[in-house]
């Protein structure tokens, strides 16, 4: 199940390797306790996805989709550094001492936790939190990947699409157990 308030929900893979995750807007505000002022500076998105793998097999796989497999739109190679510790930096080094900070491992829990805080991808004044529960289930791992953040969205439509990168993330693990 994915629910995304700030004006959109999305319904994920889940099940068995399961279906593309898929993102379609309505009014996921409706009881969510977010004030109707407050709804463009805030994003709270929630991502599941059923993988065939043990859930320590699963958590190395996600700190290698997070980190140097880590790829954009268009399955576009990005990597990553991840440095899973607590207080570790995920960043981008574009070489040259040119880069850009995402966050800071804020929490992690070998193999059922990896929380982050920071500015992610976002260039403008935000504050994001992103947790990935991983738990055994059904003969696999279910993964919740959970993301909120506060912020002065730009007016494009950009928070509203910030649940499709965490999409691509399910969906290559979902292809790696998949093809195992």
């Amino acid at each position: 199940m994915t629910t995304a308030t700030g004006g959109k929900t999305a319904t994920p893979a889940t099940g068995s390797g399961g279906a593309s995750a898929a993102q379609a807007p309505s009014s996921a505000n409706a009881g969510s306790g977010v004030p109707r002022e407050l709804e463009s500076l805030t994003v709270n998105i929630t991502q599941e996805i059923h993988v065939r793998a043990s859930v320590a097999t699963t958590f190395e796989a996600l700190l290698q989709e997070m980190g140097p497999g880590n790829r954009g739109q268009h399955e576009v190679s990005m990597p990553m550094t991840l440095e899973a510790w607590p207080g570790g930096r995920w960043f981008r080094d574009l070489g040259d001492g040119n880069g850009h900070l995402w966050g800071h491992v804020q929490a992690i829990k070998r193999p059922t936790l990896i929380e982050i805080a920071g500015p992610l991808m976002m260039s403008f004044a935000v504050a994001s939190n992103v947790q990935y529960r991983l738990k055994e289930s059904e003969g696999g791992t279910l993964i919740t990947l959970r993301h909120t953040a506060l912020g002065l969205f730009p007016p494009d439509g950009y928070r509203e699409a910030l649940g499709q990168g965490w999409t691509l993330i399910f969906d290559r693990l979902r292809r790696r157990f998949d093809n195992a």
